[in-house]
């Protein structure tokens, strides 16, 4: 990993402007430096421009400062003169370039309202991070690396049932596409080599102790998916070197749940009247079907979705024998 350094906006000023002394150095001319950065037409590019531009690259290697420096000044130079077309083109008075340049402000205000209410969000302890560690051993202690292919089947609710009962004669991932073609039903296959920590948590649930060759399915919102596990290795973390990952994922969850909060507090704070047809339907009142009310106290009743997949992650077990 090479090392690298942020660019200090005094010392890229500094640079720009030709002056010669350095930065936290006294001024030998006697005069202030100048705080245009480049000319274009009549127009100035200010050195505060070019520090912005670069504040957001992130860390840019030390050997690298000037060259990215030049870099942002042609960019600029470029925008400018676009900049100057638009303006002379009556642009900047169009109603709808005035909306997106308002849309841009609101998001901008919203955003730097949200970064300064999360600024201050501590950071986890050290107590909170071991506790992570330990309450995910599939992304940690006891991480492996998976060798998938998948299945991603098309299909119309129709054809749900047929893929069902199809699954449930088991075979091979083979046989199934073969059968799949032979039905006309559309399919794409992936093949992908990820870590446990780059699967959804349901994912990673059903692959936590499944071996090569076995398989699960899902309904998915255009059809289902069939994961087949092709190969495993174990490839653990300790604890020091999950650390930084898990202390960064627990503050940006920390900072994601205060805004949410802060969210809340405020539409139960504001007074927000819906019109017309933006008016938002009332909550699902629909009666309840009359075999669902005889249902017992304490046992829910399956929705389609849930059965549906029930039976076809059956379906899918006879691949793991």
């Amino acid at each position: 990993m090479f090392h690298s350094v942020r660019i200090v906006p005094l010392c890229v000023a500094v640079l720009l402007a030709g002056v010669s002394f350095g930065c936290g150095g006294k001024e030998e001319s006697g005069k202030s430096a100048s705080q245009v950065a480049v000319k274009v037409n009549k127009e100035e590019i200010s050195v505060h421009q070019v520090n912005d531009l670069l504040s957001r690259s992130g860390r840019i290697p030390q050997d690298q400062i000037k060259n990215a420096m030049a870099a942002a000044v042609e960019r600029l130079i470029n925008q400018e003169l676009l900049v100057q077309q638009a303006k002379d083109g009556k642009l900047d008075r169009d109603p709808r370039v005035l909306q997106m340049i308002e849309f841009s402000r609101r998001e901008i205000l919203a955003r730097a309202y949200g970064e300064r209410l999360v600024s201050t969000t501590p950071r986890p302890t050290d107590a909170q991070i071991s506790a992570f560690y330990d309450a995910n051993p599939a992304m940690f202690a006891k991480r492996r690396i998976y060798s998938l292919q998948e299945i991603n089947i098309t299909a119309s609710p129709e054809q749900f049932e047929e893929i069902r009962v199809r699954l449930q004669s088991g075979g091979s991932l083979q046989q199934i596409m073969d059968w799949l073609k032979s039905k006309n039903i559309q399919f794409v296959v992936n093949a992908a080599v990820k870590p446990a920590e780059q699967l959804h948590s349901e994912v990673l649930k059903n692959l936590a102790n499944m071996n090569p060759g076995q398989a699960f399915a899902t309904r998915t919102p255009t059809g289902a998916v069939l994961v087949s596990v092709a190969g495993v290795r174990e490839e653990p973390v300790d604890r020091a070197k999950a650390k930084p990952a898990i202390e960064n994922h627990l503050l940006s969850q920390a900072k994601n749940e205060r805004m949410q909060q802060e969210i809340k507090r405020l539409r139960e704070s504001a007074a927000i009247e819906y019109v017309g047809d933006f008016v938002p339907p009332p909550a699902d009142a629909a009666a309840v079907p009359a075999q669902e009310q005889q249902a017992a106290p304490d046992e829910k009743p399956k929705s389609k979705e849930d059965a549906f997949r029930s039976a076809i992650e059956q379906g899918a077990a006879n691949l793991r024998r």
